[in-house]
C-alpha cells in the first residue's frame, strides 16, 4: 500500500503516482546496504537478532553466523538490535559505515518498575491524607502551551495565568488562562480538574483570562475577546458539557471581569493596555449587551505610582510603557474595589493595585496603601493579574500570576494569598510567608497575617547530589530558592534521585517537589500525565527509611506539596524517581519546611536603614546588618506603624533596592530576621524620608 506524502517537495525529488481518486507523491532518495555481525558478549555470532533502524518498518534477521543486510535510507542512521536476554544495542551510525558490526550485553535492568500498590507511613498515607496547609506556587495541573509560536524556540513549557475563583457549592473553582478547563478544591489543598474546552484550532489558546460569577444554581463563564466570543452557562460545570447563554458578546472586552451586585445588576469592568483605560460598563443580564454609558475607569501613573512603571525592578521607563490589565471588583461593607495589574507579568514586580468608590461606576480613587497584592521576593515571585473571592467560611483570598519566565515571557505559575479589610476599610493580602506552608480553608481564621504555618525554610543553600546531571543544570540549582532555576537529569527514568544534606537532623513537617520541564516533548493537555516518586529519609546518609510512597499515583503534581502526618527527625533526604509525565527527572527546588530543634531564633538585624532617593522618591534603599543564624529577612512597609500590609522577602542578602513607592505618599518600614529556628522580633528600620 502506497504511503500519502505532502506535495511540497520538489520535482527530482519526488515519483508522482496517479491514483484512482488522487496522486500520490512518493519521495526518491539514494538507499545505501548496510551489513555487518551481531554477536553476543563473549563474540560468539547470535542467530535470530533482530536488526532494525530506530522508528521505521525495516528490519533484517543474522544468519546461522550472525550476520545481516538491511536496507537504509539517508535518514535511517540509527541502527537497532535485539536479542532475547541481551540489552538493545542502540547505536548511531554514518551514511559512510557501510560495514558494522554490533556486540550484545546482557539485560542488566536494575530499574523495572512493577505496579504495586503504594506503601503507607506514619508521615504519610495516600489514601487518608488530610493536608491543613498549602504552599505556593499552587499544585495544580498546570496545562502545557499548545505546540505554537510560543513554544517552538524554547521547548515544550506548562503555564497559567490570569487566575479568578468562586465559591460554588461547598468548593472553590479556579478558573486561569488556557487550561482546556477549570480546577477545582474543597480546602484549598487538592485541587482537582475538569475539562472545559472552547478551543477551536489545535495551536490556538483556549479561554485567555476569563471571566466566571455564579447566579443560584447556575455558573456563566467567558474568555477574552476583541471580535466576540460567546458566554457559556451550565448548572453541572464538573459534565464537561456548557450551553451557550449568548453566541457573541457584544463588547471588545480582553481581561474581562463580570460583576453581579446585590441589587442583581450585573457589570463587566475589562481593558488590558499601555495606551488605554481599564473600562466599566452595566450588561444586560439577558444578552450582556451594554445597557449604560462605557465609563473610562483608571490608567496606570508611573510617573507617581512607583510599583507601575515598567521593568523586573520598576527600572525600565524606555522599552515600553506600563501595561494595566486584569480588572477584578470585590464589594465589602458597601464599598467597591477595583483591583487591576500593573506593570508587566514578566517581571518580579507584578501586582496587583486597587482604587476605591461607593458605586460600581466611579468616580473610583487610589487606595493609599497600593498595592494590595505584591510579592517581589522569595521563591515565588509576582502577584498580579488576580481576584479576590470568599471561602465557604467567608474569609478572603486573592489569587494572582506569578513570573517564571524562563523558555518564554508568558511561563507562569498561580499563587494563592489570605488577604482582607482592616478596620478603615483598606483591601490588602499577606505574602510575607506566602510561599510557606499557609494555613487552607479548613481553618477559621480571620486575620491574613495569622495563617502562616510557622514552619521555616530548612533546604536554602543546603549541600546536595545526584544520580547523574544534564549539562549546565547542576544538582545545587535546586536548593537555591529560585524558581527560575533547576537542576535535571540525564534522562527522566526510574531510579534517578536527588539528595540533600540538612547538615545536622531536623524536624520536618512538609516537603515541596518542584518538578521542572527540561526537554519535554508534551505539548497540550493530556490524561494522561502524572507524577510517581518515593521519598526516602535518613540519619547518617547510609540506612534509609521510606517517609513518602507515591510510586502508584495517577495525578498531576508539577509543584507537589506533602504535609507529613507527624513530624521527620532526619538530616538526609533523597527523592527517587519512578514516573516523569515528560522530559527528564528535573527539579527547580527541593523545598523543606519545619525546624531545626538545636538552632535559636535569629536576633532582630542591626542598623536597619530605609534611605529614600532624594532624586526619585519612588525609590528607597533598605540596608541591615546580617543578623547571625538567619537566612533571610522580611522587611515589611506601609502607610501607617499598624498597616505594615506589604512585605518583601530577600534571601541571601542584606540590602534590597526598592522601587516601587508612591510619590506623594509617606512609608513606615520594619525587618525581621529568618532562621532554621524561628524569625526574629520584628524592628523599626531607622527611615530617612
Amino acid at each position: 500500500m502506497l504511503a500519502l506524502c505532502g506535495a511540497s517537495a520538489s520535482a527530482d525529488s519526488v515519483r508522482v503516482v496517479k491514483g484512482q481518486v488522487s496522486d500520490y507523491y512518493i519521495p526518491v532518495s539514494r538507499s545505501r546496504i548496510v551489513e555487518g555481525t551481531v554477536t553476543g558478549a563473549d563474540g560468539k555470532p547470535l542467530e535470530g537478532a533482530t536488526v532494525m533502524w530506530f522508528a521505521s518498518p525495516v528490519h533484517a534477521q543474522t544468519d546461522a553466523s550472525g550476520r545481516f543486510r538491511i536496507k537504509g535510507e539517508p535518514h535511517d542512521r540509527r541502527l537497532y538490535v535485539w536479542y532475547p536476554g541481551m540489552e538493545f544495542a542502540d547505536m548511531t551510525i554514518g551514511l559512510d559505515d557501510l560495514d558494522v558490526d554490533v556486540r550484545m550485553q546482557p539485560d542488566s535492568r536494575e530499574n523495572v518498575q512493577r505496579r504495586r500498590k503504594a506503601v503507607a507511613t506514619e508521615w504519610y498515607d495516600p489514601d487518608r491524607y488530610e493536608p491543613s496547609t498549602f504552599c505556593n506556587p499552587l499544585n495544580i495541573s498546570y496545562n502545557f502551551e499548545p505546540y505554537n509560536a510560543n513554544s517552538q524556540a524554547g521547548g515544550a513549557f506548562r503555564s497559567s495565568a490570569d487566575p479568578m475563583a468562586v465559591a460554588y457549592g461547598d468548593e472553590i473553582f479556579l478558573f486561569s488562562t488556557n487550561q482546556d478547563g477549570f480546577h477545582y478544591s474543597k480546602d484549598l489543598s487538592r485541587w482537582e480538574f475538569a475539562r472545559a474546552s472552547f478551543k477551536r484550532r489545535p495551536a490556538d489558546d483556549d479561554q485567555c483570562a476569563p471571566a466566571a460569577f455564579v447566579v443560584g444554581d447556575t455558573l456563566f463563564y467567558t474568555g477574552s475577546t476583541y471580535e466576540g466570543l460567546p458566554v457559556w452557562w451550565t448548572t453541572n460545570p464538573k459534565s464537561g458539557r456548557w450551553r451557550r447563554a449568548v453566541d457573541r458578546n457584544t463588547l471588545p472586552s480582553w481581561d474581562p471581569w463580570l460583576f453581579l451586585d446585590d441589587d442583581g445588576r450585573l457589570y463587566l469592568y475589562y481593558g488590558s493596555s499601555n495606551e488605554y483605560p481599564l473600562k466599566g460598563v452595566e450588561v444586560s443580564r439577558d444578552d450582556f449587551h451594554p445597557v449604560s454609558k462605557i465609563h473610562d475607569l483608571l490608567m496606570l501613573h508611573p510617573d507617581e505610582h512607583g510599583w507601575e512603571r515598567f521593568g523586573m525592578n520598576n527600572d525600565d521607563m524606555t522599552t515600553l510603557p506600563p501595561f494595566t490589565e486584569g480588572a477584578a471588583m470585590t464589594k465589602h461593607n458597601g464599598r467597591y474595589y477595583l483591583q487591576y495589574g500593573a506593570p508587566g507579568t514578566e517581571f518580579k514586580t507584578y501586582a496587583d493595585g486597587v482604587y476605591v468608590a461607593d458605586s460600581p461606576l466611579g468616580p473610583f480613587t487610589y487606595q493609599r496603601h497600593n498595592p494590595m497584592s505584591y510579592k517581589p521576593g522569595g521563591y515565588v515571585r509576582g502577584s498580579g493579574h488576580g481576584g479576590t473571592f470568599r471561602d465557604q467560611k467567608g474569609h478572603f483570598w486573592h489569587v494572582s500570576t506569578c513570573m517564571l519566565s524562563n523558555k518564554y515571557k508568558f511561563e507562569r505559575r498561580i499563587g494563592l494569598y489570605p488577604a482582607g479589610f482592616d478596620a478603615d476599610g483598606v483591601m490588602y493580602s499577606s505574602a510575607a510567608f506566602g510561599d510557606y506552608p499557609t494555613l487552607n480553608a479548613g481553618s477559621d481564621i480571620a486575620d491574613p497575617a495569622a495563617r502562616h504555618a510557622g514552619w521555616l525554610l530548612l533546604s536554602y543553600g543546603k549541600p546536595v547530589k545526584a544520580s547523574s546531571t544534564d549539562s549546565i543544570y547542576v544538582p545545587e540549582n535546586a536548593s537555591d530558592e529560585n524558581m527560575r532555576s533547576f537542576w535535571a537529569a540525564r534522562s527522566g527514568a526510574p531510579g534517578e534521585w536527588f539528595e540533600m544534606d540538612l547538615l545536622s537532623p531536623k524536624d520536618v513537617r512538609a516537603v515541596q517537589v518542584n518538578y521542572y520541564e527540561h526537554k519535554a516533548a508534551q505539548y497540550d493537555r493530556a490524561d494522561d500525565i502524572y507524577h510517581q516518586y518515593r521519598l526516602w529519609a535518613s540519619a547518617d546518609g547510609k540506612d534509609w527509611t521510606l517517609v513518602v510512597d507515591k510510586s502508584d499515583a495517577d495525578t498531576d503534581t508539577p509543584h507537589d506539596y506533602v504535609e507529613l502526618a507527624a513530624p521527620l527527625r532526619a538530616r538526609y533526604l533523597r527523592l527517587e524517581n519512578v514516573h516523569m509525565p515528560a522530559g527528564h527527572f528535573a527539579l527547580s527546588d527541593l523545598r523543606v519546611f519545619g525546624f531545626d530543634p538545636e538552632a535559636k531564633a535569629p536576633a532582630a538585624p542591626r542598623k536597619a536603614r530605609a534611605v529614600r532617593s532624594k532624586d526619585d522618591r519612588r525609590d528607597v534603599m533598605f540596608t541591615w546588618e546580617p543578623s547571625e543564624g538567619a537566612y533571610g529577612y522580611n522587611i515589611y512597609y506601609g502607610t501607617a506603624p499598624d498597616k505594615l500590609y506589604n512585605a518583601i522577602t530577600v534571601i541571601g542578602d542584606t540590602f534590597y533596592d526598592m522601587r516601587g513607592l508612591d510619590l506623594g505618599t509617606d512609608y513606615y518600614y520594619a525587618i525581621e530576621a529568618i532562621g532554621e529556628g524561628g524569625k526574629s522580633p520584628r524592628v523599626a528600620m531607622a527611615a530617612r524620608q
